[in-house]
């Protein structure tokens, strides 16, 4: 991957401002779910959760399964419970019938890769109906927990209704110093038994940017420490291109406002009338590109965390999830197998 002309800037985001109302904040983050999650036939192949769901499943290949999966910067949710559905039903159907699966292509560290064409419509991943279709084989099923440091209950719990593979840790979590207790409980917490071991994958969607350099360290210090794998993506980078993606997002919003907002006057009246809720959403997506790391980035704070990374091997590349340029970044990072 090319090193970007911009360089990094960790500059101030609007979202994550204390005098920010909650309210607003609520809709901005809704928002930045619906961007992960909605899939415009036309112009995206997949939504982005499902890029991300084909990604774990390509990258990590027959090691997949033996994971859990722990998004430590959960927020209201995001796009992991859609993560969840898509990768769980993909390896259902990868059970239930044996083909290779070789179609739409990524960039992996550079090169060009064959990704899966096993891919779910946003619809069937969405669709709450579609949890009694999700595999139920315990050796290849994988569980997912959302945590956070600011725990957003509500919003969890209605997610992990729709799915016995989804849960949440309602006390917060501080990615920097994860409590060892859960780490054991959710590394043993799979198979028939519930005394199978896996491992520990720590998930970071469109949150490593948040963290500035030493606090970037610590969390990379804890995870060597303390889990088995990571994963880093981006819906940005520091590209024109991802600059001008954002851009199109803030215009993307005005078009599909109505479909998603109908039954609530008050979320139109700040999308059009009063358009805060576009402005956040580009303002704060244009500083995301600006603060978000190349892989080459990521790996010295991995090598310079504290910690004994000496036997981790970091894997990045990028998949176009919108027409023409909207391309997700990626990262992967797990510790090598004999």
């Amino acid at each position: 991957m090319t090193t970007p002309w911009i360089p990094r800037m960790h500059l101030w985001e609007i979202d994550d401002q204390p005098w920010f109302p909650s309210f607003l904040r609520a809709y901005v983050q809704t928002g930045l779910t619906h961007a992960w999650t909605v899939h415009l036939p036309i112009l995206q192949p997949s939504s982005p959760a499902t890029v991300v769901a084909n990604v774990l499943r390509r990258i990590l290949g027959d090691s997949v399964s033996k994971y859990t999966y722990i998004d430590f910067c959960a927020g209201a949710g995001g796009p992991t419970p859609f993560i969840e559905q898509a990768l769980n039903n993909q390896l259902a159907r990868s059970t239930s019938h044996a083909s290779p699966t070789t179609t739409s292509s990524g960039v992996v560290n550079g090169e060009r890769k064959a990704a899966s064409a096993d891919t779910p419509s946003y619809a069937a991943v969405a669709d709450p109906s579609n949890k009694a279709k999700v595999v139920r084989d315990e050796d290849v099923a994988v569980n997912f927990v959302l945590t956070d440091l600011h725990p957003h209950v509500e919003s969890w719990e209605a997610a992990s209704k729709k799915s016995d593979r989804l849960t949440y840790v309602s006390d917060p979590v501080d990615a920097a110093n994860a409590p060892a207790d859960l780490l054991r409980r959710y590394a043993r917490k799979s198979g028939a038994d519930g005394n199978s071991k896996k491992g520990i994958f720590r998930l970071f969607n469109l949150a490593f940017h948040h963290f500035n350099d030493p606090l970037a360290r610590a969390i990379l210090k804890n995870t060597v420490e303390t889990s088995d794998g990571f994963g880093i993506f981006e819906l940005q980078d520091r590209s024109l291109s991802g600059l001008f993606t954002c851009c199109m997002f803030g215009f993307f919003i005005f078009l599909i406002a109505p479909l998603l907002y109908w039954w609530s006057p008050q979320r139109l009246f700040f999308v059009y009338i009063l358009p805060v809720v576009p402005f956040v959403l580009v303002f704060d997506g244009l500083v995301s590109c600006l603060r978000t790391r190349t892989a080459g980035e990521v790996e010295v704070l991995l090598r310079t965390c504290g910690a004994d990374s000496e036997g981790w091997e970091v894997r990045s590349g990028r998949e176009q999830f919108l027409w023409p340029c909207g391309n997700l970044s990626w990262i992967i990072c797990a510790k090598k197998t004999a």
